[in-house]
């Protein structure tokens, strides 16, 4: 008999059904236990009389998070928040568990993050930590759909390289044989060496690492980028318009799809009208400045910076927007530069960046030019540079942080409440 998830059966099924017992209950000639599986939970009932007296007398036996298989007779019962009940013809204990969990998965005590990290694979039984990851996948599948209806070729670049895309001391080193690699920044470079090769529109969806020592709610050491790259460009706002559109699909199909989840979280997703607003970077200092926060031209707009404006931004109902014509000092030698601006871009949701990109340089003289003006040795990318020798078209792209943009969907307080097993500083293990 095949089996069944608690969210297929219906009054009259006879089915197989199996997971793990979340509540028990004896009541002398009346026992029943909560079974709950990826899908909910349903009620396994054994009434003295009804049921087999092997059945009713293993009832005993059962403790919570016992991992159980269930043969039987789906019935209507009002008295259950499933409407439904199972009456067992058949129960095996497929494994045990230890009757004090580390972690309080279910009950009113409240465990420690770090402590729920270390248990994951328990605190991933709560349903709602279930829902979090749901919505992430749905998420990713959206990305890669909007891609692909938009005729994208998804390209696996790979994650050891011989340089980094931003340089400087954020990358992992690894020992490679009898060289010194890297765990890759970004499939930047590479994306970048694809629109020499014919193939001008593609996206790649895969784990980054920066060795940054940042101890706050927006970074880990290896999250998930998703990067896409678009030759024959005219300007970033081909970029933008890309950008904003898999925005789009991904949040409504959130909202369409995941009605299940949202409301076991108590949230709601508000899908973003088309076009996102632009604002350029001085009209964010000259806002910024209006409630007391000073910069120069030139400096980076930091994380608390970046709030403040999200917030100035919430008052006007506007969750989504680009922040454009950013200083050339800031912005990576890749980006196409216009005197003392750049035609560099970031996509900004609720105060915080979620992706960042714009128009590449893709002269070869000029790209020589501005690496030496930022410190960086052309010698050291010429596995990069030998592609602009030979013919490449005006092209940009962005990378876009996927558990940010889940952060901030669902008002997580933390982006590692958005990753499986987060890697931090700390955090190497499990």
């Amino acid at each position: 008999m095949e089996r069944k998830y608690s969210d297929e059966v219906k009054p009259g099924d006879k089915v197989v059904m199996k997971g793990w017992v979340a509540k028990t209950r004896d009541l002398g000639g009346l026992k029943f236990f909560l079974l709950r599986d990826r899908q909910g939970t349903i009620q396994v009932t054994a009434k003295k009389g009804n049921v087999p007296d092997s059945v009713f007398k293993k009832f005993s036996d059962i403790m919570k998070e016992y991992c159980v298989s269930v043969e039987g007779k789906v019935k209507v019962a009002k008295q259950t928040s499933a409407g439904v009940e199972l009456v067992p013809s058949k129960l095996e204990i497929i494994s045990k568990s230890e009757p004090e969990l580390p972690i309080d998965v279910f009950g009113k005590i409240e465990s420690g993050k770090d402590k729920r990290f270390d248990y994951r694979f328990l605190d991933v039984r709560e349903p709602e930590m279930q829902a979090i990851f749901r919505i992430k996948a749905r998420t990713v599948q959206a990305i890669r759909e909007y891609f692909i209806k938009e005729g994208f070729i998804e390209i696996f670049t790979p994650v050891i390289q011989a340089a980094g895309a931003e340089g400087g001391a954020t990358m992992f080193p690894v020992q490679y044989y009898d060289k010194k690699a890297y765990l890759r920044q970004s499939p930047q470079l590479y994306k970048q060496m694809m629109m020499a090769s014919g193939m001008d529109k593609v996206f790649e969806i895969g784990q980054a690492f920066r060795a940054e020592k940042f101890h706050t709610v927006r970074h880990v050491s290896e999250f998930l980028s998703v990067d896409f790259e678009q030759g024959w460009i005219e300007s970033e706002e081909d970029i933008m318009r890309t950008l904003e559109g898999m925005v789009h699909y991904s949040v409504s199909a959130v909202a369409r799809d995941c009605k299940k989840e949202l409301k076991m979280l108590g949230k709601r997703v508000n899908v973003p009208k088309l076009p996102f607003k632009r604002f350029t970077y001085d009209y964010v200092l000259k806002a910024l400045k209006k409630v007391g926060v000073k910069l120069k031209w030139g400096d980076d707009i930091e994380d608390a910076q970046e709030r403040k404006f999200g917030e100035i931004m919430a008052k006007k109902g506007i969750e989504w927007y680009f922040i454009t014509n950013f200083p050339s000092k800031i912005k990576p030698f890749y980006i196409m530069l216009e005197g003392k601006s750049s035609r560099g871009i970031d996509l900004d949701f609720k105060g915080m960046e979620i992706a960042s990109g714009g128009q590449r340089e893709h002269r070869h003289d000029v790209l020589k030019k501005v690496m030496k003006e930022k410190g960086l040795d052309p010698k050291n990318f010429e596995f990069f540079l030998e592609p602009f020798r030979y013919g490449i078209p005006p092209h940009g792209g962005i990378g876009f942080g996927a558990e940010r943009m889940v952060e901030k969907l669902l008002d997580l307080p933390d982006i590692k409440e958005a990753i499986l097993f987060p890697r931090t500083p700390e955090r190497l293990i499990p």
